[in-house]
């Protein structure tokens, strides 16, 4: 009995070293099962405490380069000022556009240069005419076919240099100023800047019967004006399906051809477009007109709609 005694012993003591190895983990023993793991995930580290289970890592997807954002139409840096001003070689070209939703400009190149206006000081004439009583029809006659002997006729009855100097200071114009001959108002200075917060007074202050008489003579603009001269140039040719209401300018050749496209452009009267040019006398109206026109036609990328 001694001996089977020694023998059970014996027996009994290797079986509690066997379980004990099962049942005591050896230090670092997750170690080689997490570092085999990382290596297979794109270099990813991970260091589990000795109590942790073994884990698996699985490989993060291939990282994809975020989306490119698309250019916001109506941001001013979808416009290159420089590949503006090359659209008229030998010239002078001023814009403004100015975004009547966000109350502001959204391009602007050289918007305080001066020009003569040619027959954009007809809506100043309107504005005054009106005032004083003359009839809607009259004043509607001489903005949509830019007729010259209505607004000689208008000019003189309604105060001639006066009007300018008038409704500059009503309404806040910098840069216009009277013609120095009181008799040639197409000879009146304006600049960019003020033929925008022209096209905001009519649209924003004027009375009801006056934004409706001016905006309804824009929004009729005959294709060819009084003297048979196109005036589609511009906006009109250049902004394809959105709705236009214009008023433009062309005269020659005192120094140089003047071509000027002006105007409201998309829905509910949204975006103010002023196009200001003075051409080399070499150029026709049909050239300077397409000038003008290409200059617009770089401009559409910023009357996006929402």
């Amino acid at each position: 009995m001694g001996k089977v005694s020694g023998v059970f012993l014996l027996v009994g003591l290797c079986l509690g070293a066997i379980v004990a190895m099962l049942v005591v983990p050896r230090g670092g023993s997750n170690t080689p099962a997490v570092a085999e793991a990382a290596s297979g995930a794109a270099a990813m580290s991970v260091e589990p405490e000795a109590s942790e289970v073994p884990i698996s890592v699985a490989a993060p997807p291939s990282a994809s380069p975020p989306p490119k954002k698309e250019a916001d139409p109506g941001e001013p840096g979808a416009i290159d000022p420089k590949g503006i001003a090359a659209l008229n070689p030998g010239g002078q070209v001023s814009v403004v556009v100015y975004d009547r939703t966000v109350k502001k400009n959204t391009v602007s190149l050289q918007p305080d240069r001066s020009y003569t206006s040619a027959s954009l000081v007809k809506i100043l004439i309107a504005l005054q005419a009106l005032q004083d009583g003359a009839p809607p029809g009259t004043v509607q006659r001489m903005l949509s076919a830019s007729d010259d002997n209505i607004a000689s006729a208008l000019w003189s009855t309604h105060g001639g240099a006066a009007i300018v100097t008038r409704w500059a200071a009503k309404i806040g114009l910098t840069g216009t100023r009277p013609p120095e001959d009181p008799g040639r108002w197409g000879d009146t200075r304006i600049i960019a800047a003020d033929i925008a917060k022209i096209y905001r007074y009519v649209l924003d202050q004027a009375g009801a019967t006056t934004r409706t008489t001016i905006m309804r003579a824009l929004s009729g603009a005959t294709e060819s004006g009084a003297d048979g001269i196109r005036q589609y140039f511009g906006i009109p040719d250049a902004v394809g399906d959105l709705p236009w209401s214009i008023k433009q300018g062309w005269s020659c050749c005192r120094g140089a051809r003047i071509l000027h496209t002006s105007g409201v452009v998309g829905k509910n009267d949204r975006y103010i477009v002023v196009v200001l040019t003075s051409q080399p006398t070499s150029t026709t109206y049909a050239s300077g007109g397409k000038r003008v026109t290409d200059v617009v036609k770089a401009l559409v990328p910023a009357l996006g709609e929402p």
